[in-house]
């Protein structure tokens, strides 16, 4: 399944009352309802038990403080190196992704952004950034600051939580010189946009895309050979020989995982959604899995991963410039690409063998 267009959209203003088009939904009181039965609940979960979008939800929240924030994301982004260090969380429907570090090698072209700092490491994509608001709220007697973002439909595409040694004088700073002229936090969403249906095999000629594939110079390219085509991503995986695409055992991301950890080769773990790919570049320590949730718990890199949710994995080869580079990728049910992962590489070097043996191990 490849990412489609809204099928469809609420008319008038994005600025209205989110009770007005949701009649019956006492939103604060019915998540005030939810939090004394969990208290542990989430925003998000609970925003999917409401019937309402995250970013509804937190606009109508009484126990916090909110301002929203306006555009050009691209100026907001190119500020947050000021605040020193801070959590960065990307997430999708089945995984979430944070990291700790500073914004470093900011750089913003039209709506595009990049960070490619040391430690947090960014792809955004300011198109699907609808929504900001600065968060002020209190967990267990203590005041949690964040930025969040979300896209047209109200899902969130990143957050970025301040920590104990972050700047808060240069936040609140920030916060004042990006606000929004209308703090009145009254939210219409746009619905969900559907996914779109791969092509029929039959209107698909294996050979153009065997032919296409095997001619890559930059892994980068891959994504706009597929939109090209019209191929959804496993279908791709599909049709191609096994020494281009491999299916192996949906806990193969967590084996691999695993056994890089072992033996202390340091990986690259991608997590995106449409506004934000966050990456992850470095060694695995501690993997502990809690339920149905596979965790990795190491100082300034936590992935939380519902294993349960994965129902395709395949082992990738594509070739560039460097030699092939291999990916391990992992999908659910509707055709959602939930992450990636890949051996530390830089551009210009090649591949390192221990990943490819790795790779290689995986069975189906």
């Amino acid at each position: 399944m490849r990412s489609g267009v809204p099928v469809a959209m609420n008319s008038g203003n994005d600025i209205a009352s989110a009770a007005e088009t949701r009649p019956g939904h006492h939103l604060a009181e019915a998540w005030d309802a939810l939090k004394a039965e969990e208290p542990s609940l989430r925003a998000r979960d609970g925003a999917a038990q409401l019937g309402v979008s995250e970013a509804e939800l937190l606009a109508a929240r009484r126990d916090l403080g909110i301002r929203r924030l306006r555009r050009p994301w691209g100026n907001l982004v190119r500020s947050l190196s000021d605040l020193g260090p801070v959590m960065a969380l990307t997430r999708n429907d089945y995984v979430v992704h944070e990291k700790i570090g500073l914004f470093e090698e900011i750089s913003v072209v039209d709506d595009l952004g990049l960070v490619l700092g040391s430690d947090i490491d960014l792809r955004i994509f300011f198109c699907h950034w609808h929504y900001g608001f600065a968060v002020t709220e209190t967990i267990r007697n203590r005041t949690r600051r964040s930025l969040q973002f979300f896209d047209r439909d109200g899902t969130a595409v990143h957050k970025i939580y301040l920590r104990p040694e972050s700047n808060e004088d240069r936040f609140d700073a920030l916060v004042s010189e990006h606000q929004h002229p209308d703090q009145s936090l009254r939210l219409v969403v746009q619905d969900k946009r559907a996914s779109t249906d791969d092509l029929p095999h039959s209107e698909v000629n294996p050979s153009d895309l065997l032919t296409r594939w095997s001619s890559l110079e930059d892994t980068h390219d891959f994504h706009g050979m597929l939109q090209e085509l019209g191929i959804g991503r496993v279908q791709a995986f599909q049709m191609v020989p096994e020494n281009y695409a491999r299916r192996v055992r949906n806990d193969s991301f967590q084996v691999a995982l695993g056994r890089a950890a072992d033996i202390g080769l340091s990986v690259m773990v991608f997590v995106a959604n449409p506004g934000t790919v966050q990456i992850h570049t470095g060694p695995i320590h501690r993997l502990k899995q809690v339920g149905p949730w596979f965790n990795v718990l190491d100082p300034g890199f936590n992935l939380h991963l519902r294993g349960d949710k994965v129902t395709g994995a395949w082992v990738v080869r594509k070739p560039s410039r460097d030699g092939v580079v291999t990916s391990v990728e992992i999908f659910a049910q509707d055709g959602q690409q939930i992450a990636w992962l890949f051996g530390r590489r830089k551009p210009g070097e090649q591949e390192l063998d221990a990943w490819r043996e790795i790779a290689k191990s995986l069975t189906h």
